[in-house]
């Protein structure tokens, strides 16, 4: 990228500027200067240096380089201050805020890169959430019960990993996977089926609207006492959820097919099954797994909320639930982390399986 094609920093990082006037930190003597800190000192040093040197980088990513050195040397400093047993002072504090505006601005230039460049922006985006989340909760004294910082939450998975890989199994590998595969199984049959059958389309639709109206917490404990505590009242719930999903999806791609497309294949005399697998399917199958990545979270949710209501001594929701009643929030926070990254894996798996099934597809390459 040209540099003369790049914008103009905007003045918002220089407010870190007025830091070295405040307080960094206090501690049992009292309220420390910059100058009683060299590791402070040197990390403001640091980033300042790299804002004034930027406009000598010869490429935009040699910029968002440079500048990142100095973001992550101003998100070093609280966590070596409070390494030390210091609480952050209202200097440092603007140093920070002046860092995460600086941290916009590499964002901007990595989100215009090519490449690889360009997908390291989300992962610093998520690495900076995460990272000021700890030094939030430490430095302002956030209550553990209220909400624990990233690394209680990193020790509870090494201290519970067992348990969780149980509570894991259980979850995903037993009730999730079965339920995901029956329901939009029978999501996608019923819906060849209403296509077939135009009436059940019509009669089908409006069930499908009256069910996703339908809580989770509403059918779960019904599903517990028809099917028991085991993963089938899970996998039923888990149906139920995504079955409606598929099928609308279903047949809203079965419709997308063009009208001159349908007559080229009247033309050539095929039928309905072979209409149905060489041109309505491969078109529907954008809307095939658009119903897939929606009912891979949903499903689950489902899950996790069904094991609230009766589970065998495992699973994501009982430990939930479990954990919740003893006051151990790292181990509900390590859960819900497991949960979110598992509901991630599975639509980012979709997603690049879509990618690589539709390339071909019109709707894709407009993306």
């Amino acid at each position: 990228m040209a540099r003369q094609m790049l914008r103009p920093m905007a003045p918002w990082p220089l407010v870190m500027l007025v830091a070295p006037v405040l307080p960094v930190a206090t501690g049992g003597g009292g309220a420390l200067a910059w100058t009683q800190s060299p590791v402070a000192l040197a990390g403001l040093l640091l980033t300042l240096a790299a804002i004034l040197l930027r406009r000598a980088a010869p490429s935009a990513l040699a910029e968002a380089g440079l500048l990142l050195a100095g973001v992550a040397a101003a998100y070093a400093v609280p966590l070596l201050l409070l390494g030390r047993g210091l609480v952050p002072g209202a200097g440092l504090w603007v140093y920070l805020a002046g860092a995460t505006l600086l941290l916009g601005r590499v964002l901007r230039l990595l989100a215009d890169a090519d490449g690889a460049a360009r997908l390291a922006g989300p992962a610093l985006f998520g690495l900076a959430l995460v990272l000021l989340w700890e030094i939030l909760t430490r430095g302002l004294g956030v209550p553990a019960i209220l909400l624990p910082p990233p690394g209680a939450i990193l020790a509870a998975f090494a201290t519970h990993a067992a348990e969780l890989w149980d509570d894991f199994g259980q979850t995903v590998l037993t009730s999730v996977v079965r339920g995901y595969l029956m329901g939009c199984g029978a999501g996608f049959a019923v819906a060849i089926l209403a296509d077939r059958v135009p009436f059940l389309a019509r009669g089908l639709l409006p069930l499908g609207n009256l069910a996703s109206a339908i809580p989770v917490v509403g059918i779960a404990p019904i599903m517990v006492m028809w099917f028991g505590f085991d993963w089938q009242s899970k996998a039923a719930v888990i149906v139920v959820m995504t079955f409606f999903p598929m099928m609308i999806n279903t047949l809203a791609g079965l419709r997308g097919a063009e009208r001159i497309q349908l007559d080229l294949m009247r033309s050539y005399g095929a039928g309905y099954w072979r209409t149905l697998l060489l041109l309505r399917l491969p078109c529907a199958l954008p809307f095939l797994f658009n119903g897939l990545k929606i009912n891979s979270t949903l499903a689950l949710i489902g899950a996790i909320v069904a094991e609230f209501f009766g589970t065998p001594v495992v699973g994501m929701g009982f430990r939930i639930s479990t954990e919740v009643a003893r006051m151990n929030l790292d181990v509900v926070w390590a859960t819900i982390a497991v949960a979110a990254l598992t509901g991630s894996a599975l639509y980012g798996a979709l997603a690049l399986a879509e990618r690589r099934v539709t390339a071909w597809h019109p709707s894709f390459r407009k993306r």
